[in-house]
């Protein structure tokens, strides 16, 4: 079953473009408004519909409940605005005076008041009971494109195609406050719970979170990569939901103004999001003509990302076979259990990309090498930060640790290799012989020497003790991008930006193979656990699997999103298993079966990737115990290749 993300629910087949959606009071139905003018209830128990009606002549750009939950307020390109009767869906009244698209409409907490908001550049406020437009707010340049009542509804705020959002006295009628800062039109607007904040979403791709009193903007929040067409609290206040024309629902920290989650599945531009009122449902609405359901109040899915938000680094797994770990440009390091591909910590405290990470010998400790110039060993058992390294004044490309875990060395940007005692973190000794960055360093498996490789294409081997060089490896044409030992410490495998693999005697420096298939750059390699093959992970999205005795290519793994960048395998005496880290953010584990005739079968057993966990190789039969939401999802998500009768759903 593949792409089923953390509170993921069934989603909902709407019959046209669902352009907004809402919760009723209760959170007990969901109104959506469509493109084809019609507006669909459907029971938040069961998501079944209730009822459906034609509504407007145009799309509905709109739909609101009344505080009360006894009438939906829609508004329409058909330059009207009407209010409904919910249980009937009978027109109770029809708002006319905009001379052009209403855009948005908002009931006020006491239900006596309606604002809309239109493309003639005007806000109007009706009574709803008798169809009477008491007051027309205007000031804004361009039309205005949303419009929303503050919870105790002493103030209006309205957004506009002339960048600006705006807060006006419902009594007063004027304008209190401008907020300025975007770029381009403000589509979405969302005051706090509590009032004492305000946010905006806009085309500019970003959202920004405005104190309401003082005007000033405390966080912009950038990750959507196209215009953000709606934004929803909480009801905690601690977290904003926003939708856009990229296609993806982002759950954003309001504190730090950090995105927390990246929901994929729409197909098509999101226009509408709403939170219910009951159980912390999330209800995203699309052009694709569905209405996608997500539980966010799932403990684990909710706080933190289930996966790396950007380009994973590097990947290693831990010498008792049991925990794998990440780092990545987003920061920070990830911690995985080996066999459900569940994520069991983030480690944070690295201020820039984390560029490697190294297993002590004994797996208690894990190091990481930051762009922040920092070298930081954490207890695997707590995530504690036990020390910070500090002397390099460069990134920090590479850390590794003796065989017995007394020494770490690391490698910078600025040409040198830096060793540290690991127990007290202190500098023993700098290395300098490269003429470029220092890209890659591993220890012998017996430590009495170390490789490095550099920027300047060579790869140099040094003894340990003296740290006098004793061999340099020259025919890589670029970049060495890393380097390991073999088991037995005769041979080292190089990998190159010159999209080759080299394996070299280490005692005489000659070249035994130069393997030749991948497209791009090489980004890693390593040994597996009995010596017989090398994995190398490259940016032209493939693994190879190479024998080592022969030098040929016996299995190739393609079209790996992102492309590989780390690889690396698990320690493990039954089978072989092999870990990628890929450029999208994604960890992925595989199982590799060597076969007859020199070929080796490699299945995907999980990948984790942004907010989803994909498993592979498993058929689903005689499934019980699930809910009828938990059955229509697995049904809805279920690979097509899985026959039928693969699947029986009890």
């Amino acid at each position: 079953m593949t792409g089923v993300q953390f509170g993921e629910l069934p989603y909902l087949t709407v019959a046209d473009a669902a352009l907004s959606c809402a919760f009723s009071p209760e959170g007990t139905s969901l109104a959506i408004g469509l493109r084809n003018g019609h507006i669909a209830v459907y029971s938040t128990l069961n998501w079944e519909v209730i009822q459906t009606w034609e509504a407007h002549d145009s799309s509905i750009s709109k739909v609101v409940y009344s505080p009360d939950g006894s009438l939906i307020c829609s508004a329409s390109r058909d330059k009207t605005v009407r209010l409904w009767i919910t249980e009937s869906g009978v027109c109770q009244n029809t708002l006319i005076g905009h001379t052009d698209d209403v855009r948005c409409v908002s009931y006020s907490p006491h239900g006596h008041q309606v604002a809309s908001a239109s493309n003639d550049k005007a806000i109007r406020l009706w009574d709803p009971v008798t169809g009477d437009c008491c007051q027309i707010l205007s000031g804004h340049e361009g039309r205005v494109n949303c419009v929303l009542y503050s919870p105790k509804g002493d103030y209006i705020a309205s957004g506009s195609a002339d960048f600006t959002m705006r807060l006006w006295s419902v009594v007063s009628g004027e304008c209190r406050q401008t907020f300025q800062g975007h770029s381009d039109s403000i589509w979405g607007i969302v005051f706090s719970p509590h009032g004492d904040r305000v946010a905006s979403s806009s085309k500019d791709t970003t959202i920004r979170l405005w104190e309401v009193e003082s005007g000033k903007c405390r966080h912009i929040l950038k990750g959507h990569t196209k215009e953000v067409n709606d934004i929803v609290y909480s009801l905690k206040s601690d977290q904003i939901f926003s939708v856009g024309r990229d296609c993806t629902v982002r759950a954003w920290d309001v504190q730090s103004g950090t995105c927390l989650q990246k929901l994929t599945g729409h197909g098509e531009t999101i226009d509408c999001v709403a939170y219910s009122p009951r159980d912390g449902i999330v209800a995203s609405g699309s052009q694709d003509n569905t209405v996608r359901l997500w539980d966010v109040s799932i403990e684990g899915s909710r706080h933190r990302p289930n996966s790396h938000s950007q380009n994973v680094y590097d990947v290693k797994c831990s010498p008792q076979g049991n925990v794998i770990a990440s780092c990545s440009n987003d920061r920070t390091i990830r911690l995985w259990d080996v066999e459900t591909g569940a994520c069991l910590r983030t480690l944070r405290d690295h201020e820039k990309t984390v560029y490697c990470v190294a297993f002590s010998p004994q797996g208690n400790e894990l190091g990481s090498g930051s762009f922040d110039r920092t070298v930081r060993l954490w207890d695997i058992k707590t995530g504690a930060c036990l020390r910070i390294l500090k002397g390099h004044t460069n990134f920090i490309y590479r850390i590794a640790f003796s065989a017995q875990g007394d020494q770490i060395a690391s490698t910078s940007h600025g040409g040198e290799v830096r060793f540290w005692d690991a127990t007290t973190g202190e500098q023993h000794q700098i290395l300098k012989g490269h003429t470029e960055p220092v890209i890659s360093v591993v220890y012998s498996p017996d430590s009495s020497l170390i490789a490095t490789g550099s920027r300047d294409a060579t790869i140099k081997i040094w003894h340990v003790g003296t740290l006098d060089c004793v061999n340099i490896l020259i025919g890589h044409s670029n970049c060495v991008q890393d380097v390991v030992f073999s088991l037995g410490g005769d041979q080292i495998a190089s990998a190159s930006e010159d999209c080759t693999v080299r394996l070299w005697c280490v005692e005489t420096g000659d070249c035994y193979w130069i393997l030749i298939g991948h497209g791009d750059a090489v980004e890693s390699v390593a040994y597996s656990n009995n010596g017989g093959l090398l994995a190398s992970g490259s940016r032209d999205r493939t693994v190879r699997l190479w024998d080592v005795a022969s030098g040929q290519c016996r299995a190739v793994v393609q079209n790996i999103q992102g492309g590989v960048i780390g690889v690396s395998w698990m320690p493990s005496t039954s089978a072989n298993y092999l870990v990628t880290g890929c450029g999208n953010g994604a960890v992925l584990k595989w199982q590799v079966t060597e076969e007859e005739e020199e070929k080796c079968h490699v299945a995907l057993c999980w990948s984790a990737t942004s907010g989803a966990l994909t498993v592979r190789g498993v058929s689903i039969q005689d499934v019980r115990g699930l809910s009828s939401l938990n059955k229509k999802l697995l049904k809805q998500r279920s690979e097509q290749n899985i026959e039928k009768k693969k699947m029986r759903v009890l």
